[in-house]
């Protein structure tokens, strides 16, 4: 006998990213799609992994206050680098600049993960840490592979879901998806806690 999904509550991703957007829609639950107005600059001295479960939850809470009856999933990622917060480059000489700063280095990916319902009085959030080693890589590769997939609205500037995986020598996580936006797992843990009926 199958179960189909059933959703207490509107569901509401705070994003206006793709990826996330396409990540969720895996589960194949409806959902609406809101732009949080949150100041994304860090705090000063605030650590990666703080600074993505931060504005998850930020993100989370500013489009809950707007639809309180809603179940609200925000998401942020930082990558770090030696306790450095590298965010989206937004421009090619920064995406060069990034990455050269992490050739032959690992980096850890702070995908953060944040569901609210105001009304519900439900709030939780958690971090998935990916860790990625990244190959030694010379500057032509760096200008070839941004030329082909302009990943300039990546933290860390590489898609591992595209040709940025030939950046990589090594992914360890425990929840795969995160490392593209939006850890799946914890998320249907999380909505399940909230009353949500997923397969």
């Amino acid at each position: 006998m199958s179960r189909t999904p059933f959703l207490p509550r509107p569901l509401v991703l705070a994003s206006t990213s793709r990826y996330r957007r396409e990540l969720l829609q895996r589960l194949q639950l409806p959902f609406a799609v809101a732009a949080p107005q949150v100041d994304e600059t860090p705090l000063p001295d605030e650590a990666p992994r703080a600074l993505a479960l931060r504005l998850a939850l930020a993100k989370a809470q500013a489009v809950a206050a707007q639809q309180p009856g809603a179940l609200v999933i925000g998401s942020d990622q930082v990558a770090d680098l030696a306790g450095r917060s590298l965010g989206k480059p937004g421009s090619h000489e920064r995406a060069v600049q990034q990455l050269r700063q992490m050739r032959g280095q690992t980096v850890v990916f702070h995908t953060a993960l944040a569901v609210v319902c105001l009304e519900a009085g439900f709030e939780q959030a958690d971090v998935a840490p990916v860790r990625v080693r990244f190959r030694d890589l010379h500057d032509d590769e760096i200008e070839r592979y941004l030329h082909a997939e302009q990943p300039y609205d990546c933290a860390g500037s590489a898609k591992s879901e595209g040709l940025g995986i030939s950046l990589l020598e090594a992914i360890d996580s425990d929840d795969p998806t995160a490392l593209i936006g939006l850890p799946l797992i914890r998320t249907c843990g999380m909505l399940r806690a909230a009353g949500v009926v997923l397969p």
